[in-house]
């Protein structure tokens, strides 16, 4: 996406973001700088996200050797690298909301998943303070690691519907965890085999949705509706999804120095991949998307 596109989308969240922050800021008390900034609310935003959009692999270099040379023109009231670093820890709050203004609605077929964050080598798990109390040791299928889970929902055309943060020891198919994430949707949720679980099946049904899963080599067939079958084999779609927030929107890396500072580079790769104009997605035709409305032919 165009770095003028991206600006224009954030500038019209502030617009109406930015007064209201800042008479939250002054009601709770929360000590902050009287003198204003150089940089607007949305070029501070903008350049944040951009980071993520631009492949670049370092925010210094990026700032340093791409805003300030590059973009001066575009942001002409650049303040010091050491300055904006300060910034960015005050943008917890507007980046959680931006994230939030702009995740997608629930569509025919949603897909569930979740995707390690390690926040440090597994040799210094012991040696980590940044996180003490926050992160915690947890098992996928490379291995164990240290850090967080990212559990996100996303829709038929690629789009995150939901998402939800919780330690790295929180198995997929926690019913507080999966419930909460599927709050405001309905209709039918794919899983892998991670989410399988009764009870976990039986609190999203409550909510009017209907979890959907393969079945493990020890347990006993079942019948399914043919197309809820090919929907299931579909849900690659997530897996490439956490693959493109890794790698191309590095949501993940272990140079983190406060938890503040892991949450704003999360929530702003999420808004980077949020804001791309292609995204991976499924093209049901329309006698596909019938289908899946219906009661079709059972298979096993």
């Amino acid at each position: 996406m165009e770095l003028i596109t991206t600006f224009y989308i954030i500038d019209e969240f502030c617009q109406e973001f930015e007064s209201k922050w800042r008479a939250q800021r002054i009601t709770s008390g929360e000590g902050q700088r009287n003198r204003p900034s150089k940089l607007s609310l949305s070029e501070i935003l903008t350049i944040m996200v951009h980071f993520h959009q631009s492949h670049h692999r370092n925010f210094k270099h990026y700032y340093l050797d791409y805003v300030c040379t590059q973009l001066s023109s575009d942001f002409p009231n650049l303040v010091s690298y050491g300055r904006f670093i300060e910034i960015m820890s005050e943008m917890t709050v507007p980046m959680a909301t931006l994230l939030t203004s702009l995740l997608s609605n629930p569509s025919i077929a949603n897909y569930i998943d979740s995707t390690k964050l390690v926040v440090c080598h597994n040799r210094r798990i012991r040696r980590n303070k940044v996180f003490k109390g926050l992160a915690a040791r947890g098992k996928s299928s490379m291995g164990w690691f240290y850090g967080f889970k990212l559990h996100i929902i996303v829709n038929e055309y690629g789009q995150i519907v939901s998402f939800f943060i919780t330690p790295g020891n929180t198995p997929d198919n926690n019913i507080e965890t999966v419930t909460k994430l599927a709050r405001k949707m309905a209709g039918k949720l794919f899983g892998d085999r991670g989410y399988i679980s009764k009870d976990l099946f039986a609190a999203l049904w409550k909510q009017g949705v209907k979890l959907i899963t393969g079945i493990k080599k020890n347990m006993k067939n079942k019948l399914l509706p043919l197309m809820d079958k090919v929907m299931l084999r579909g849900r690659g779609i997530i897996e490439t999804i956490n693959d493109q927030l890794k790698n191309i929107q590095q949501i993940e890396h272990t140079r983190h120095r406060s938890p503040v500072n892991f949450g704003t580079n999360l929530f702003a790769g999420l808004i980077a991949y949020q804001l791309q104009p292609k995204k991976p997605s499924l093209h049901f035709t329309k006698p596909e998307q019938a289908l899946l409305t219906i009661t079709p032919l059972l298979t096993t």
